[in-house]
């Protein structure tokens, strides 16, 4: 290269001054462009200088001087905007949190509430954001001086609870289960509107001010809920006299209200439907919502659907303190309200004693009992009274329920559900062995048959053997202990016995006689079962008969008769 000067430092400063080059005729004309590619900005500089001097400039070494300045400056610009971006990032990092918070209401125009973990605060609000944006609940972005500089609509996640009261304002009274206080709340711009009940599921927001949406009813009550079958007084057999009591006091109320009104006659708040088991008190209650329906829409022209409210006995009873009494609560709550908007409004309440039984004095720990009662009795005749609302209670045993509940005012009429007689077995059968059935014989003729054998009061049919104090024996037969459950029990064994039949013989094959005879004789086998003799008392009271002076019960065994080891009371 001659005697051309070069720089310590390619395309930078020079670390001193250079002295002024010195230009010989080998450095101006021996510079290929090769060569130039490996000088430096500042060496391009010092040559151009030389040649300007004494040999005037070279558009190839000018053109070259342009690319690396140009290229110089693009590495500046992005030098300089990678600066850029580095120090907004390390801006961010080093800004403080900003803050969310709910909206709790607006004050005017350019204020709102805004309540931040807990403690409330009166911003200012940003006038760029829109209206729509600022509705009640919403979850808002505070900067740091706590104004209000945007919006992020309701929140998605928040407590669960139940309205426990709908105040006059709008506001709501939530319940806290785990024995907490209660919390009044207002309502979100999104709920503002809604028609809320007591019971209704809300969600609150964070920091529960607010209930923001409606999430339904709980699902303790959901579950309670049936719809009411059609379900005809025909369907049920052998129970004239109960059927005939229960039309009275109810459907002849709503019927003929003006002459119930005339002659200032009160109507039934309850009922109790008590017997055996297995005799037709639950049909009992389903039938009376569907058949009263009917009636007053023969005679008032006027459709009232009915609202059937089933709730098993223990169902209600839970181990949480005050939730028991809660559901009986929400329970004649949710029947008010249906009576209300015009529904013929039905509480149903089975094995009623479970949860309505006789009081006793605590020993040693809680009796749920001691405060479901009352709370079941506030409810029955307490300051909000129960209108248009019919309270069904069925039990098998009737004296374990407290007398409270039992008094006339509360449960007025005791309607006793008796097992059937063999003319009410005749119509039970008849039921079950519908006239569509595959039958073998006339229907008429198997219903007498299977009537009679089971009603016959012969050695083959004793069942129990009752032994008294005196000495005295009894027997009672299978048509003693009959129920319409064991009747129908009856019938689908024998469709049992001809289904396998059918499919052995490879065709359909009709009840016989001896299918029902058969079943008959098997289900009460099945049924032998007996409890100890220091519950002889209760058993029988659950039989429906009389335990007085009874010291034993037992199966009736006769002697077997010859060539065959079977019983003959099978």
């Amino acid at each position: 290269m001659g005697g051309m000067a070069r720089s310590d430092k390619k395309d930078g400063k020079p670390a001193g001054k250079t002295p002024e080059p010195k230009a010989t005729e080998q450095d101006l004309e021996t510079f290929s462009a090769a060569d130039l590619e490996t000088l430096s900005a500042l060496q391009l500089c010092d040559l151009i200088q030389l040649r300007l001097r004494y040999a005037g400039a070279d558009g190839l070494d000018v053109g070259l001087l342009r690319n690396r300045v140009a290229q110089m400056e693009e590495i500046q610009d992005e030098a300089r905007t990678a600066i850029e971006k580095l120090s907004t990032a390390v801006e961010k990092l080093r800004a403080p949190a900003l803050r969310l918070g709910t909206l709790i209401h607006r004050i005017g125009e350019d204020r709102g509430l805004v309540c931040v973990g807990g403690t409330d605060y009166v911003c200012n609000v940003d006038p760029e954001l829109p209206e729509a944006a600022l509705e009640i609940g919403a979850r808002v972005l505070l900067n740091e001086a706590f104004a209000v500089t945007d919006s992020f609509g309701l929140d998605k996640s928040g407590p669960v609870t139940k309205v426990a009261e709908v105040l006059a304002d709008g506001r709501l009274r939530v319940g806290s289960e785990g024995g907490l206080s209660d919390t009044i709340v207002g309502r979100a711009t999104a709920v503002a509107k809604e028609k809320i009940k007591v019971g209704t599921e809300v969600r609150l927001d964070a920091n529960q001010k607010v209930a923001v949406e409606i999430i339904g009813m709980g699902k303790r009550l959901d579950r309670t809920l049936t719809h009411v079958e059609e379900l005809p007084w025909s369907a049920i057999g052998g129970q004239e006299e109960a059927v005939r009591a229960i039309r009275d006091s109810i459907e002849l109320p709503l019927l003929h209200a003006d002459l119930f009104k005339r002659f200032k006659h009160s109507v039934p708040k309850g009922f109790l439907l008590h017997g055996p088991p297995g005799c037709g008190k639950t049909l009992l209650g389903r039938a009376t919502a569907h058949n009263l329906r009917l009636q007053l829409r023969d005679a008032t022209g006027v459709d009232r659907p009915e609202f059937f409210l089933s709730v098993k006995g223990p169902e209600i009873l839970n181990m949480w303190l005050g939730e028991s009494e809660r559901q009986v609560r929400d329970l004649f709550t949710q029947c008010r309200e249906k009576a209300a908007e015009g529904h013929l409004a039905f509480l149903f309440i089975d094995e009623a004693e479970s949860i309505l039984g006789t009081r006793h004095a605590p020993r040693g720990g809680s009796n749920i009992l001691s405060t479901l009662v009352p709370m079941f009795c506030t409810e029955m005749d307490g300051l909000q009274p129960l209108q248009n609302v019919v309270v069904i209670l069925a039990s098998n045993r009737a004296d374990l329920i407290d007398p409270a509940i039992l008094r006339p005012g509360r449960i007025d009429r005791k309607i006793r559900v008796r097992r059937p007689d063999e003319a009410a077995a005749r119509e039970i059968y008849g039921i079950y062995l519908a006239e569509d059935l595959p039958l073998a014989e006339p229907r008429a003729d198997l219903i007498t048959a299977v009537s009679t054998a089971h009603y016959a009061k012969t050695e083959e049919n004793r069942f129990l053997e009752v032994s008294y104090r005196s000495g005295r024996q009894e027997y009672l037969f299978r048509g003693d202990l009959a129920s319409g459950a064991i009747i129908a029990a009856i019938v689908e064994r024998a469709k049992e016995y001809a289904i396998v039949r059918s499919i052995a013989e490879k065709r359909e094959s009709p009840i016989t006689r001896r299918d029902l005879l058969d079943a008959l004789a098997k289900e009460y086998q099945e049924n032998e079962v007996f409890p100890p003799n220091d519950l002889t008392e209760d058993w029988l009271k659950l039989t429906d008969f009389s335990p007085e002076n009874v010291v034993r019960l037992t199966p009736y065994r006769s002697a077997p008769k010859a060539g065959t080891a079977r019983s003959a009371a099978v």
